[in-house]
């Protein structure tokens, strides 16, 4: 069994996704266990193939028996089997926010299985054009379940979805073909050898480059292609905005890195320093107008969103710089701002029901009405800040680290600006809940929607993202340790 863990990984949750609709037929509650069951097996299967790589390293698997190349290959080294886990893990606590705070419908837990198969896939796969397919299952499952909220903004913010995903989905494709015209194969481990046999300098390869990182970039919403991700987070349910923001542009970045590392290769960044310059330069602009952005905002949804404008132009600036210490840096936050953000929107979603509150200003005081929640707000947003121990600091040093080594001293300043324009705004909000005067009364609060239910299991999960934020540092000589399996970094 345990060679065949890579592909039960995504052929588990997607026949899973199936049982729901079949169900219907018969009862229209039952979509929540059946992906709570899908997922806790999912969690097993990802702990077992964690501890294989641990032990053993690389992991492939041939689907069907044909050999690579030709085939298609399934490949489980350090940083994929982070994020399986990372999938496996944020997906169960968002059941267990779902469980009360919705939605119940069965055709919601289907495409949160898909979902969950698309990041699954996209984590683990070895080949360039699977990774398009699985890019496209996450942006379909992704645009339904934005348009599952009841408001009519919902629609039209996953419509703007599906347009801008469409567009970057179809940028990466067209770059495939590139990369399959110069070279004659799909497999990234055969890819990053022709690449380099055909010439860094190729015209098809330097366009091949530009057009799938360009498409990655607008699925992990760096500015300016980002417009999609403000609306989609502030309008969808708050169990859906929890979840992408966890995951999506996570595992879409990760996606990035999997192409400078395992198919472009540190040695094409090394030959073509203007692709690795330009990456860096857009990483760093996102990185200050993300901040900038937030700063700006007066809903706080809308301002989380922009904040992870700015912290994945972090994370990808630490994966061009490409020293061994800087990946570890922005794989590290990489792994924490999932938790983080998260469990942020979670927090958020818990003090709008409690409260009615959206917005900084009516924040103000809604820490005595939601102590828990509040609580764990705060803990979040000081640990996105990289307030010291919190995952966010250690990330955040790392990439600061190597990009010392590297002489990339733009970075340096971004990013200590940028934790600067950071502190501005979640400062901001910590201040208006512990210090400020309530500016919402709790009658008008429930006249306008607030003091909806809210469980044990919904507080539970945002005070284990904010336990998470703290307790992750110590899982950081793991990380690097898993991370030796990637050859790119050991051969520098």
């Amino acid at each position: 069994m345990i060679e065949h863990l890579p592909v039960l990984l995504v052929v588990l949750p997607i026949v899973g996704g199936t049982l729901p609709l079949v169900a219907s037929f018969y009862t229209d509650r039952i979509g929540w266990y059946v992906a709570t069951a899908a997922m806790l097996c999912h969690t097993v299967l990802a702990g077992l193939l964690g501890w294989t790589v641990w032990t053993d390293g690389v992991v492939s698997y041939a689907v069907g028996g044909f050999a690579a190349p030709y085939g298609i290959e399934l490949v489980v080294d350090g940083l994929s089997v982070a994020l399986v886990a990372l999938v496996s893990v944020v997906s169960l606590g968002v059941l267990a926010y779902a469980r009360s705070a919705g939605p119940r419908s069965n055709a919601f837990y289907s495409q949160f299985l898909l979902l969950a198969t698309g990041l699954t896939g996209m984590s683990i796969t070895g080949d360039v054009f699977n990774l398009y397919v699985f890019l496209e299952i996450t942006g379909l499952a992704a645009y339904g379940l934005v348009a599952s909220g009841r408001e009519a903004n919902a629609a039209v913010a996953a419509l703007k979805y599906l347009i801008v995903g469409t567009i970057g989905a179809s940028l990466y494709l067209l770059g495939v073909g590139y990369a399959l015209a110069a070279t004659g194969t799909l497999n990234m481990a055969d890819l990053a050898d022709k690449l380099a046999a055909v010439g860094y300098d190729s015209t098809l390869v330097l366009t091949a480059f530009g057009l799938m990182v360009g498409g990655l970039t607008v699925k992990v919403a760096l500015f300016p292609l980002h417009t999609w991700q403000p609306d989609a987070y502030a309008n969808a349910p708050d169990t859906v905005s929890a979840y992408i923001s966890a995951l999506v542009s996570t595992v879409s970045a990760y996606a990035l890195a999997r192409l400078l590392f395992s198919v472009f290769t540190v040695q094409f960044l090394d030959a073509v320093p203007v692709a690795q310059w330009a990456l860096l330069g857009l990483g760093c602009v996102s990185i200050v107008a993300g901040s900038a952005l937030a700063v700006s905002q007066s809903s706080v949804q809308r301002m989380l969103a922009y904040s992870s404008v700015s912290q994945f132009g972090l994370v990808v600036a630490g994966f061009t710089v490409a020293t061994p210490i800087a990946v570890v840096g922005a794989t590290v936050h990489l792994v924490g701002h999932a938790v983080m953000k998260g469990g942020l929107f979670a927090a958020s979603g818990i003090i709008e029901r409690r409260t009615g509150a959206t917005t900084v200003g009516g924040y103000a005081g809604m820490a005595a009405r939601t102590p828990l929640a509040a609580g764990s707000f705060a803990v979040l947003a000081l640990a996105m800040v990289g307030v010291p121990p919190a995952v966010g600091f250690v990330g955040k040093w790392y990439i600061v680290v190597g990009a010392v080594e590297a002489n990339a001293w733009p970075v340096v300043a971004v990013l200590l600006a940028s934790t600067l324009l950071t502190l501005a705004y979640f400062a901001r909000l910590v201040e208006r809940l512990y210090f400020a005067e309530p500016t919402i009364r709790e009658e008008t609060a429930v006249a306008d929607g607030g003091d909806s239910p809210v469980s044990t299991g919904m507080i539970t999960v945002v005070v284990a993202a904010a336990v998470l934020a703290v307790a992750l540092t110590a899982a950081v000589p793991a990380i690097e340790q898993l991370l030796e399996t990637l050859p790119p970094l050991l051969n520098q």
